[in-house]
């Protein structure tokens, strides 16, 4: 069946075509530059690799943001948009890590608690890692800040791998299958939110973010979002079990287990667990069965690893890189420019990301409880139109949605994988697209094939650029809003 706003299939069929030999491009751009573990991860990516590795990886990134964008409103069919995201992944499957060197820190993390170590409590450099010199240096001496259930996974990998290689396989597949989860899960929940199937798939699918950086690149990302959104389908189907919701707050506390991302989630899940009238009550009733499957997963993980919860102090370093990229560091960096002009230097990015973080949780509040109210007001309308406009379960996820891409553009750090947090959640419930899917394109572009992030050189314009962005952004929310009042 033809969904809304299907392309011809002169121009889907060029889409699928162009993304494929961009994908391939992109493969030979990482052997000849990708992050190899045999390449020091220093020094200047093109006095290394030269203009061949670059042409590739621009022509082939040009080539697939391209074609995923120029789908962006519909694709011939659900089936054609699996069919033609699988066929971008193959050549990235045997591409060497891509973009990022995260995945020999994930390797030696999971080495050194295989061998004995704590990674929360020193980096991989002091536990004596054989595979140490293929980690960025800026992370060799940092904690682990991935949850204790990733842990145990990156452990599995670096003892059944037999090697870094090995190691690296694994992990690129436990990545792989993050994302064959997610793609599992994506037409319940675009079905649930009442969104077209093919066109969530391929939003969530063929984002080059997922194949150059959740499965090429192999981010545990790709792990986290696999449970989330199974998490969600369960709820969604079943709310107001108490069987199915304590196995859906089981696999969202795997997934905050994986990374802590995932818990500004669970008050919008909490809203999912509802079934029947809204009412505080009902809330406390089925959102505690959830939070009690969260709980005992996230108690037995810990239990499990002998870890504890000292991974919760390993994120506080996750913020020792300082890029332009996070909005909030690309205004400390011009509040200092400007008090450079002044002849002091304020040292403003620490006092921009705290202040960015009391604006998240605020509007982390603030969205919880418009979803909430909306959902309250649904409570008089009639059970056959909330069926037939799927409006509940599309609060639900379009909160949480919204709540992840809040998180993204205020933290300390920004890296583009991230990207694919929100992506993943708005593509089964936003009506319009637009707004989330064109930075997750101009993301493509930020990292070169070895991990080096373009923002690197250009950091004062990069800066400056993204605070008028910030300033724009904010000017025009406020004028909306006025004109909405008025």
């Amino acid at each position: 069946m033809t969904e809304p706003g299907a392309p011809s299939d002169g121009r889907a069929r060029l889409a699928r075509y162009a993304g494929l030999v961009g994908a391939v491009l992109l493969t030979v751009a990482g052997w000849l530059g990708g992050a190899l573990p045999d390449v020091p991860p220093t020094g200047p990516w093109l006095v290394r690799h030269g203009p061949w590795a670059l042409g590739g990886w621009l022509v082939g990134t040009a080539l697939l943001v391209g074609a995923w964008w120029a789908l962006r409103r519909g694709v011939p069919s659900t089936r054609w948009a699996y069919l033609t995201a699988g066929l971008w992944l193959l050549p990235l499957l045997a591409a060497p890590p891509l973009s990022s060197r995260d995945v020999y820190s994930y390797a030696c993390q999971g080495w050194s608690y295989a061998a004995g170590h704590d990674p929360y409590q020193a980096g991989v450099a002091a536990a004596g890692c054989p595979w140490l010199d293929s980690v960025a240096p800026m992370w060799r001496d940092t904690p682990a800040p991935y949850g204790p259930f990733f842990v145990l996974l990156a452990a599995l990998a670096a003892i059944l791998g037999g090697g870094l290689v090995g190691a690296l396989v694994l992990l690129r597949l436990f990545a792989l299958a993050g994302v064959l989860l997610a793609g599992l899960c994506l037409p319940g929940l675009a079905r649930a939110a009442g969104v077209p199937t093919g066109r969530a798939a391929w939003l969530a699918l063929a984002c080059p973010l997922v194949g150059v950086h959740l499965v090429a690149g192999a981010h545990n990302d790709a792990v986290m979002l696999g449970l989330l959104l199974l998490g969600l389908l369960v709820l969604v189907r079943m709310p107001g079990r108490p069987g199915p919701l304590l196995v859906a707050g089981a696999l969202l506390g795997l997934a905050v287990a994986v990374k802590a991302t995932a818990v500004v989630v669970l008050p919008f899940a909490a809203l999912a667990a509802v079934l029947g009238r809204y009412t505080w009550r009902a809330l406390v009733r089925d959102g505690g069965w959830l939070a009690g499957g969260v709980l005992a997963t996230l108690a037995a993980t810990s239990a499990l690893s002998g870890l504890g919860l000292g991974w919760i102090g390993g994120l506080a370093r996750s913020g020792d890189s300082q890029q332009w990229t996070s909005p909030p560091t690309a205004v400390g960096f011009v509040v200092d420019y400007l008090g450079e002009l002044t002849g002091r230097r304020p040292g403003a990015v620490p006092v921009t990301r705290a202040v960015a973080l009391v604006l998240l949780a605020v509007l982390l509040v603030v969205l919880w409880w418009r979803a909430w109210t909306s959902l309250r007001r649904l409570n008089d309308v009639p059970q056959r139109v909330r069926r037939l406009a799927a409006a509940r379960p599309r609060v639900a996820l379009f909160g949480a949605g919204v709540a992840l891409a809040a998180t993204v553009a205020l933290a300390p750090v920004f890296h583009p994988w991230y990207a694919t947090w929100p992506l993943a959640v708005l593509a089964v419930s936003a009506v319009r697209t637009t707004w989330f899917v064109l930075p997750s394109a101009v993301a493509a572009f930020l990292t070169l094939p070895d991990g080096t992030t373009v923002a690197r050189y250009g950091k004062a314009p990069g800066a400056i650029a993204m605070t008028v962005l910030v300033v724009a952004l904010a000017g025009w929310t406020v004028r909306a809003r006025r004109t909405r009042s008025s």
